[in-house]
């Protein structure tokens, strides 16, 4: 069947209201997220916040929090109902969500309304798993989106992408482009537009696997020549392929003429007596070889011409017997090429003859002609450097900019929501996939306190937060960025590298008194072999005089705040707990935003990754009206 209707997605008014009920939650806990690890100890975080003792703390996340991420809502919650006391006994689990859901008093109960600290731990998680995307409700299973754009058609059977990408690429390329493939050929269109393209590793794969026509688009000169290098590695990585198949081929020829060497002299015989025409040579040739698949100044290429197609026709028809031969490995390629990007040729192994006049005239005409399909062939990606901007003229860059797709895998900052802000503004662009990251390099329209309403801001996007004055501040979306999924699994943060840059931070301001710097220490800890190497290489790097400090003194710090270091562990796993409501914040501001837009038929959320090999792993995905087509 051609594909159907979507599956059914958020109303307005219900994303609008999640939008709200995760808001009036942050409102409350933002604060512990506001403040920077670097501050720790000189602004005394501890105990301005955090009511409990670091190891209560701790001892309820491990109950209810991160550790307990993979266990359903209604087990956590019934822990936590359990673990508050006289006040949870006897309330099941439907009580506690219930609360969330429609009761703001509750929050009472998590901090305190005078001190606004943190003083219900065991609550604040069940809370934090409870406005998190997971368990939300709003997102839209992949699956169901899949199934809805290919109705019956079949997926592309193609390389594996782990053989020349990390598993974490691997893994986002592969699901991403199937997603999009699917998008393009819902709306009948062949044109992809990758915005902060990187390396190209989505463009090209888009380009080798699907067909599709890409142009990847990047601010960076450097990502750009990285794409042109990459697509020369992966020429490599074919080449590989190549000579595996060769290998393996010429095993199973040999393994062939030692089991039946009647057979192969009597073959060979036949062909010595009887002239060749053009169809049994090409059916009983010995090789099927990739030669020249990446030229140089693209990734992969087809041919437009008359007869180029009529090439692609011809190829596909002879090589089929001797595909059969190849490996497993070498067929994902072929699989994945234009027919005519294939050269096919004999090599006569066993000197049965010269080849017939006419036999040489033919191939002389096939390689004229597979040269002349070259020259005529046009590229499928085209890496491409441009600084995008919401007020961005696609068609500056793009010279036959056509009806198209737009994506974007991980686009930093306001890359993202610029993303979106192009799709609903260019009539071309049809559809739009967008994951984004780097919440910290986002600009917030009121974080400053600066009033450029002409400006487009990173966040927020949607009416409701910008009439709220809405603002998470950096600090907070940093904390966004962490990945409580790779806590659940085991994958701690960096406790002691925290904890020797806020002691660093005390001896800086009390030994020197500077509290601002434009400085930054950076990895020095890795570079380092004791906690008084740490501060001697962090100072020279901050340019501070550190032949006034001695070692003992260096080492008298270290000793006053070490046994507090279970503070700065328990407030930064508070962090990581609260993180993944501040990115629902993010994209459920991102989602309202494409529902108050007229020309859209349907947008959604949708968990594209998995979230401990890729921790930003929420698409927004949108399709505009068929009347804009």
């Amino acid at each position: 069947r051609p594909p159907g209707a979507l599956p059914p997605q958020l109303p307005p008014a219900a994303a609008a209201g999640t939008l709200r009920r995760v808001a009036r939650f942050l409102a409350r806990a933002l604060p512990l997220c506001r403040a920077h690890t670097v501050e720790f100890y000189t602004r005394g975080l501890w105990d301005r916040l955090v009511a409990p003792r670091p190891a209560a703390v701790l001892e309820a996340l491990r109950a209810a929090g991160p550790l307990a991420l993979r266990r359903p809502l209604g087990e956590a919650s019934a822990a936590a109902a359990a673990l508050w006391g006289e006040s949870g006994r006897g309330r099941g689990s439907g009580y506690f969500l219930f609360l969330f859901h429609t009761d703001d008093d509750m929050f009472s109960n998590v901090f305190c309304e005078n001190s606004k600290k943190l003083i219900n731990v065991h609550l604040f998680a069940l809370a934090a798993k409870y406005y998190s995307l997971s368990n939300l409700g709003v997102c839209t299973p992949l699956e169901d989106v899949l199934v809805a754009l290919r109705g019956d058609n079949k997926g592309t059977a193609g390389i594996k992408t782990d053989e020349f990408m990390n598993n974490k690429k691997s893994h986002e390329v592969q699901v991403m482009s199937e997603l999009v493939d699917n998008m393009a050929n819902y709306c009948g269109i062949k044109q992809v537009i990758d915005i902060g393209s990187g390396k190209g590793y989505l463009s090209s794969f888009l380009s080798m696997q699907y067909n599709l026509k890409v142009y990847g688009i990047d601010s960076s000169n450097t990502n750009t020549n990285g794409a042109h290098e990459r697509n020369r590695k992966l020429k490599k990585h074919w080449r590989a392929y190549q000579s595996r198949g060769r290998a393996n081929l010429k095993s199973q020829r040999l393994e062939k003429a030692n089991d039946r060497p009647v057979e192969s002299e009597i073959k060979c015989k036949a062909i010595n007596e009887k002239p060749l025409n053009n169809d049994s040579s090409l059916q009983n040739q010995d090789q099927v070889t990739i030669q020249d698949l990446v030229p140089s100044c693209g990734f992969t290429e087809i041919a437009t011409s008359e007869t180029s197609r009529q090439t692609e026709v011809d190829l596909v028809a002879r090589t089929q017997s001797d595909e059969s031969k190849l490996s497993e490995e070498v067929l994902a390629i072929l699989n994945i090429l234009p027919a005519d990007a294939v050269e096919v040729f004999s090599s006569s192994q066993c000197n049965c003859g010269e080849l017939c006049e006419e036999e040489k005239v033919q191939r002389k005409m096939a390689s004229l002609k597979a040269k002349a399909s070259k020259s005529s062939e046009s590229n499928l990606y085209f890496p491409l450097t441009s600084c995008i901007t919401a007020e961005t003229e696609l068609s500056d860059i793009i010279t036959d900019l056509e009806d198209c797709v737009m994506v974007g895998l991980h686009t930093c900052g306001d890359l993202a929501a610029n993303t979106l802000r192009i799709f609903t503004a260019k009539p071309e662009i049809k559809a739009v996939c967008s994951v984004g990251c780097c919440y910290h390099l986002l600009s917030e329209q009121f974080e400053n306190q600066e009033d450029c309403p002409e400006e487009a801001w990173g966040f927020p996007m949607c009416q409701y937060l910008k009439d709220m004055g809405w603002c998470c501040g950096r600090n907070a979306r940093m904390s966004a960025c962490l990945a409580l999924e790779r806590v659940a699994v085991g994958q701690m943060l960096p406790t002691e590298s925290l904890f020797y840059r806020a002691v660093l931070q005390v001896i800086i301001e009390e030994i020197y008194g500077v509290t601002k710097s434009d400085r930054h220490v950076g990895k020095t800890f890795s570079k380092s072999a004791s906690f008084v190497d740490y501060v001697r290489k962090s100072l020279k790097k901050l340019e501070l005089d550190d032949s006034k400090l001695p070692d003992s003194c260096i080492m008298d710090y270290y000793e006053k705040y070490k046994h507090r270091m279970n503070e700065l562990e328990a407030f930064n796993m508070l962090k990581v707990v609260l993180a993944p409501c501040i990115e629902v914040l993010i994209l459920l501001d991102r989602l309202c935003y494409l529902k108050e837009q007229d020309n859209i038929a349907w947008s959604g959320l949708v968990k594209l990754f998995d979230p401990v090999k890729s921790p930003r792993c929420y698409a927004v995905i949108a399709l505009k009206k068929q009347s804009c087509f």
